[in-house]
């Protein structure tokens, strides 16, 4: 296997076609217009939502796997994430609590130590949004699909971030980024990509 997540073809919701490839260990971005596509994409990908065409990790085809075994290769994490139970612990695995990662990916990324023990309702948008983050990272996926990922947070907490998705590229882990900002995606970008109407263009560096 060559490792790429190799979108082709793929349409839905009379969207695409779009067809482009996401390398392991770099950073794929995807900007454009409100309302252009950019979520129904990722969530195409991860076969969230219905769609057609070619999905594969290098040479399997997402349609060899189940949907949930799919979702464990190339995760999603929205925007806003949702959360099942009451408190924070309760959405990690009893592995995360044995792993020095857990406190480690925390830390860098700017949560308070006592956060797993703090309940959902007291948490804010950017703590929610990192916490998502967290536990994608923790699950070790191929691939990550990330949608506005640093939205609710400030600059520092946004670089923050950005270094923790760096280091997590330099494991292999190939990230596709949907962005706004346009300084975040010459940050971390590898290649971009904007969604117009017949498709996709590239972007030059």
């Amino acid at each position: 296997m060559d490792g790429h997540l190799h979108i082709h073809n793929l349409t839905g919701h009379g969207r695409g076609p779009y067809t482009f490839d996401v390398p392991p260990g770099k950073c794929t971005v995807l900007s454009g217009a409100s309302g252009s596509g950019k979520s129904l994409l990722l969530r195409m990908i991860a076969d969230l939502d219905p769609n057609d065409g070619d999905v594969r990790l290098g040479n399997l085809s997402r349609e060899a796997l189940s949907g949930p075994a799919w979702r464990r290769e190339v995760i999603y994490v929205a925007a806003e994430s949702g959360w099942w139970a009451d408190d924070v612990r309760a959405h990690f695995g009893e592995e995360d609590a044995i792993d020095p990662r857990l406190d480690q990916l925390a830390r860098h990324l700017c949560l308070r130590a006592d956060i797993l023990a703090a309940p959902v309702s007291h948490l804010s948008t950017g703590e929610r949004q990192r916490l998502a983050l967290l536990r994608a990272v923790m699950r070790r996926p191929r691939f990550l699909l990330l949608d506005e990922p640093t939205s609710a947070l400030d600059r520092d907490t946004t670089l923050a971030v950005e270094a923790v998705l760096k280091r997590v590229m330099t494991e292999g882990i190939g990230l596709l980024v949907v962005s706004h900002n346009e300084e975040q995606a010459a940050r971390l970008r590898n290649a971009q990509f904007r969604l117009c109407q017949n498709g996709l263009e590239a972007v030059s560096p």
